[in-house]
């Protein structure tokens, strides 16, 4: 069952700017038939893109699959879990975005605080929040924008290269899971986990392979950062390793900076959905 597809999606509820339902809106502008929401360390996104699906009786025309990316650190390094249909009750699972979304709010309250002692630039947690949906994820990003909007910096781009990254005065590293912890709570919970964009990764190809002990089944191999030559480096990885492809496009905004000005960029192999799907049904049977 080919269809075209798109994995790796966000929303309000995190970093992105659409709501769940203009993202539905979207993806069918450009045909998608099948997306994932992706938002960092969240899934309230997909109950309410399922809703308007269902009053709008688009069910017929999209599938929405429920997703996640995980934020974790590994050596001081960022690495991104992806999850797809993975049980949400799960108790582990709950305990994970519980323990996420707490260390987000740590991390922010605490950079917040050293912004105003070191530098003088009062931000209101609340202008943080309101940046998101009820709910959502609060990150660098929102922290960046804030401190543009108070006058800190000229624009978004400056305030990450003076304020967010470990060598300033002002930023505080989030606590947050292994990748490891993140691959086992999502393969447990049903879920397929798999690793995002590992072009970004220093030590991909070792980390990967440890991964896959704690239950890692795919590698985002498609990715608009990922060029030509990478995408087959990490599909042929794939293959070595007995892992699935997966890709999306990451979509956040609609800005031509970013390299993504529409969503579903027409890149993502229509097999990839399938191939999902048989892994969804071998890791149900086992």
């Amino acid at each position: 069952m080919k269809k075209r597809t798109d994995l790796h999606i966000h929303t309000y509820y995190s970093d992105g700017v659409f709501s769940p339902e203009k993202i539905v809106d979207t993806a069918l502008d450009v045909g998608l038939e099948v997306i994932a929401i992706t938002d960092h360390d969240n899934i309230l996104a997909y109950d309410v893109a399922q809703n308007y699906i269902k009053e709008n009786s688009l069910q017929d025309k999209i599938e929405i699959i429920r997703g996640i990316e995980v934020n974790t650190l590994y050596k001081n390094q960022e690495v991104h879990i992806l999850g797809y249909f993975m049980d949400t009750k799960n108790k582990d699972f709950q305990e994970l975005i519980k323990m996420q979304q707490q260390a987000r709010v740590k991390q922010t309250k605490e950079i917040l605080a050293l912004l105003a002692k070191k530098e003088g630039i009062r931000i209101k947690f609340e202008d943080i929040k309101k940046q998101v949906a009820e709910g959502g994820s609060i990150g660098r990003p929102h922290i960046a924008k804030a401190i543009t909007s108070a006058g800190g910096t000229n624009n978004v781009m400056d305030a990450y290269a003076k304020y967010i990254h470990d060598d300033s005065p002002v930023y505080v590293q989030r606590k947050t899971v292994a990748p490891f912890d993140a691959v086992e709570i999502i393969y447990d919970a049903g879920g397929i986990p798999v690793i995002a964009h590992p072009h970004d990764i220093e030590i991909a190809e070792p980390l990967i392979k440890e991964l896959m002990n704690y239950g890692l089944r795919g590698i985002e191999a498609y990715h608009r950062k990922h060029s030509p030559a990478c995408v087959e480096y990490f599909s042929s990885m794939a293959e070595k390793l007995g892992l699935i492809v997966t890709g999306g496009s990451d979509f956040h905004t609609p800005n031509i900076m970013n390299g993504q000005i529409i969503l579903g960029k027409n890149f993502i192999p229509e097999w990839v959905y399938e191939k999902l799907l048989a892994e969804k049904k071998r890791i149900d049977m086992a």
